[in-house]
C-alpha cells in the first residue's frame, strides 16, 4: 500500500473518531453522564456499538476523551479570537468568552451537576487547569491593553479584572438558556470593564 492511501485512511479514521466525540459531547451535555449510554452515543454518531467500542472501550474512556477533545477545540477557538488584532479589544474578549462558554449554553441539559461531578471524578484537575489557563490568557490580553493601566491607579490588577470577567461569565451561563443572551450579557460586562480606558484609545 502506498503512503497516500495510508494517509487518507488515517485521516478518515480520525474524522470518524472526531465525529463520535462531537456526537458524544451532545449526548453527555443533554442527558448528563449517568443517564447517557453508549447506545445513545452510537445512535447519535450513526455508528454501530461495536464501532464505538472499537475506539472507546468504556463509557469512562469515551467521556474523558470527549471532554479533552472539547477543551482542545475551545482552546483553539479562544486563541484565534484573542490573537485577532483586526478587531477591537472588546470584540476579542466577547468572542473568546463565547468560544469558551457561550457555545455550550444551549447544549446543556438540566443535570449540569452530574457532568461537573463526572469531570472531577474521571478527569481530576484537568478542567480546572484549563479554566485557569483561560483566565490567564484573558489576564494577559487585558494586561497588555490600556484597560489595565486605567485601573492600576485604583489598585486593581489584570488578574483581578480577568477573574471578575470569568466569574461574570459563569454567572451568565447559569441564568441564560440561549447563546445569544449569554453573548449579550458578556458584551455589557466587557464594555463596562473597558469603558475607563475608552478615552485612551
Amino acid at each position: 500500500m502506498s503512503a497516500i492511501p495510508e494517509a487518507a485512511a488515517s485521516s478518515s479514521v480520525e474524522a470518524r473518531k472526531r465525529h463520535m466525540l462531537e456526537s458524544a459531547l451532545t449526548v453527555f451535555a443533554r442527558h448528563g453522564y449517568r443517564k447517557a449510554s453508549m447506545d445513545d452515543v452510537a445512535q447519535a454518531a450513526e455508528v454501530s456499538r461495536q464501532g464505538l467500542y472499537l475506539h472507546f472501550p468504556t463509557k469512562e474512556d469515551l467521556f474523558r476523551e470527549t471532554v479533552r477533545h472539547s477543551l482542545r477545540q475551545a482552546q483553539v477557538a479562544v486563541e484565534a479570537a484573542l490573537l485577532d488584532g483586526s478587531v477591537p479589544l472588546e470584540d476579542r474578549l466577547v468572542r473568546a468568552f463565547d468560544a469558551w462558554i457561550g457555545q455550550f449554553v444551549e447544549a446543556m441539559g438540566a443535570d449540569v451537576d452530574d457532568l461537573v461531578n463526572a469531570c472531577r471524578t474521571l478527569l481530576g484537575e484537568t478542567v480546572d487547569e484549563a479554566k485557569h489557563q483561560f483566565e490567564g490568557r484573558i489576564s494577559d490580553l487585558i494586561g497588555s491593553s490600556g484597560v489595565a493601566a486605567a485601573y492600576r491607579k485604583r489598585g486593581l490588577t489584570a488578574d483581578q479584572l480577568a477573574s471578575t470577567l470569568c466569574a461574570t461569565a459563569e454567572g451568565l451561563k447559569c441564568i441564560h438558556s440561549s447563546r445569544r443572551a449569554f453573548v449579550d450579557g458578556m458584551r455589557i460586562a466587557v464594555d463596562a470593564l473597558c469603558l475607563p480606558a475608552a478615552g485612551r484609545r
